[in-house]
């Protein structure tokens, strides 16, 4: 016996449609509020079913649990009590202290699956992992996508593995120590497969980059807000999944009292009081605000981090040289000594690629660094470069390795890339699978387009439609670079057994530059580093070399000799 149910409150008519498509339909009862209700006795797990308004086509269901057939074939009943958990044991992983490492599920393996992934899982574990953060993997047109263009919300992709695939990934990462982030997008509908809207009135009169916004404050907005919100904690809940990447939270356009994002935060604290261990939301925003992670006791929102973009850009640009884009205001080091002790470079000041003034200070005093999640790589800062190319293809070796010693040394949440810490050189670039060959060449043509304007001949962009661009962003297991991949593995052991180097008071960290070398104090330890391309000598005092990106490093009594391009931790 299974309940089907459906909100669609302009409908005169829903009816349902058991079996195929081509299948008699059952009209289904008016409940409350826009509700459409029927008990079938004998369907129930594995049951195909659609939606037919009005006498129309049959739908997918917008709350539907699993699409075998795409994103435009029947939904399916899935019942989550079917799969036996084995990670009963497992009492979660708070994300203060832990190193995170992103993944896209497609190309993470050449396998391209949950369970492919779950062979990687103890590389994960040894290399010092403690959570990681899995690309949108809820279901989308097409075989491949980098997953941002999802329609079912509370469906996982099946070329992934589908629920069960995305439950053996959760249960054996549990296994091996590892919590999982699940990145979630809910600020827009994909543009191929997005039946939901039909349904009801969930989208809003207004638009975002991606098109139209999702209805939050609008007339009968609060069935769209509860939409969202059990998809939210159907991960968490459902999926034993530790936390949430929300995706561009600033394209969430609520005007009413209570913010969405501080209403799923309630939601959320109140799962992990009854699930008994810790659940994480962070959030991608634009808006360098840190109202995101203020307590509500302080009149903030209440989630646990956010992404600091400034961190990477300042980074990013301080090794590369580029200032190109939003690179323009950043590279400098006194940027990078502004961004590692108040986490925002603009912070009420004048952003020159906006034009305007951007971003307010962070209360350092109340707001530890943990709350930051940041990185030297992630999928927006590699993919959306037109060839979607690694830092390995611009740094040298010596640039890389000081790079991730400032990463893994700073006050904030670190997060690796997939590959970066073997110096993958395989791009990771913008692809897509659009069935519709109208849409296909709109992508094609849109990303062009985008970059012809700063210069790029067309052919030099790849097409996001050709299956050798995705064939290309896959990882190349077989070229890892072991002196990398030690670096990686020892500055996150040492994290881990040195508590000043993770200690999250920024009040605390002390930045100083001059003629190329960074010194930033963390505790008892000095973190130094030479950025030039000619030996350095610093006049420091240190019981102890702990740790050096490079062996002819000389620490002698009152002074360090750093090679060029080169770091160390005393």
């Amino acid at each position: 016996m299974h309940e089907f149910r459906v909100w669609a409150p302009s409908a005169s008519t829903v009816s349902l449609s058991i079996g195929n498509s081509s299948s008699p339909s059952s009209p289904m009862t008016a409940a409350h509020d826009g509700w459409w209700t029927l008990t079938v006795p004998d369907a129930g797990h594995g049951t195909d079913y659609g939606f037919v308004l009005d006498g129309g086509e049959v739908l997918p269901d917008p709350r539907s649990r699993r699409q075998p057939s795409g994103v435009h074939g029947l939904s399916q009943v899935y019942e989550h009590d079917s799969y036996t958990w084995s990670d009963g044991d497992w009492k979660g992983r708070q994300l203060p202290g832990s190193v995170i490492y992103e993944l896209h599920v497609g190309t993470f393996t050449p396998g391209g699956t949950f369970d492919a992934a779950i062979e990687k899982l103890p590389y994960l574990r040894d290399l010092g992992i403690d959570m990681i953060e899995l690309l949108p993997v809820n279901t989308f047109n097409g075989t491949w996508n980098w997953g941002y263009d999802g329609v079912g919300w509370h469906a996982v992709q099946e070329s992934y593995g589908g629920p069960d695939g995305l439950k053996r990934f959760i249960d054996a990462a549990h296994t091996h120590g590892l919590g999982v982030i699940i990145d979630a997008v809910y600020n827009h509908f994909g543009p191929s497969g997005a039946y939901t809207p039909a349904f009801g009135p969930y989208l809003s009169s207004g638009a975002n980059t991606w098109g139209r916004s999702l209805n939050l404050d609008e007339a009968h907005s609060g069935e769209v807000r509860r939409f969202i919100i059990d998809s939210a904690l159907q991960w968490l809940r459902d999926y034993h999944a530790d936390g949430l990447r929300l995706d561009a939270v600033h394209a969430l356009v609520d005007r009413g009292a209570t913010h969405l994002l501080e209403e799923l935060a309630v939601a959320v604290d109140a799962l992990s009081t009854a699930v008994g261990r810790p659940l994480s939301l962070i959030a991608e925003s634009d808006l360098n605000d840190a109202k995101l992670v203020t307590a509500r006791e302080a009149g903030g929102y209440g989630l646990h981090a956010q992404w600091d973009d400034d961190v990477h850009h300042a980074l990013h640009a301080l090794l590369t040289g580029e200032r190109q884009g939003y690179y323009g205001d950043f590279g400098s080091p006194a940027c990078f000594a502004a961004v590692w002790t108040s986490a925002f470079f603009h912070a009420g000041t004048w952003s020159s690629f906006r034009k305007r003034v951007h971003g307010r200070p962070v209360d350092t005093l109340r707001i530890p660094g943990h709350r930051f999640v940041v990185c030297l790589q992630n999928h927006d800062q590699i993919g959306n470069r037109a060839t979607g190319d690694r830092l390995t293809a611009t740094l040298s070796d010596g640039l890389l390795k000081v790079g991730a010693t400032l990463l893994l040394t700073s006050p904030f949440t670190p997060m690796l890339f997939m590959g970066e810490e073997f110096a993958a050189r395989t791009p990771w670039q913008f692809f897509t699978s659009h069935p519709e060959p109208s849409l296909a060449t709109a992508v094609r043509e849109g990303r062009r387009e985008e970059f012809a304007a700063h210069g790029w001949p067309p052919g030099d962009v790849p097409d996001p439609q050709d299956p050798a661009t995705f064939e290309h962003s896959h990882l190349d297991w077989s070229a890892q670079d072991p002196s990398m991949l030690a670096v990686y593995r020892s500055l996150i052991a040492l994290r881990k057994r040195h508590p000043a180097l993770s200690d999250p008071r920024l009040p605390l960290v002390e930045v100083t530059h001059d003629d190329g070398v960074l010194l930033i104090r963390r505790g008892p330890h000095t973190v130094v580093a030479n950025l030039t391309s000619t030996p350095r000598t610093v006049p420091l005092s240190a019981p102890c070399l702990l740790f050096t990106t490079d062996e002819s490093t000389v620490l002698q009594s009152g002074s360090l000799t750093l090679p060029p391009e080169s770091a160390a931790i005393l």
